[in-house]
């Protein structure tokens, strides 16, 4: 573990920050479900690009405010995704 160390450390702190529970609904989406939205591959390329905004968010303590600006910024489809989430949903 010694040179994943860091890696641990960054995991942990990103999923167990502000939007810990948003993180999880996120990863807790499938594939069915993104597909839901529009059966395009790049819908999965925005998922996890969303995912990674939220790891973010969580780990720094991204106001709400910024959060919500950063998912809209990355498009209507991963607005839509967010949606998906109870814990996101309530933030638009």
């Amino acid at each position: 573990m010694g040179r994943f160390k860091k890696l641990f450390e960054e995991a942990d702190a990103a999923f167990n920050g502000l939007y810990k529970d948003e993180l999880d609904g996120l990863t807790g989406l499938s594939k069915e479900d993104i597909n839901a939205i529009t059966p395009d591959t790049e819908d999965i390329k925005v998922y996890s690009v969303l995912i990674e905004i939220v790891k973010k968010a969580s780990k720094e303590n991204i106001s709400k405010a910024q959060l919500v600006s950063d998912i809209k910024e990355l498009g209507e489809v991963a607005v839509k995704i967010a949606k998906k989430v109870p814990k996101l949903a309530s933030l638009f």
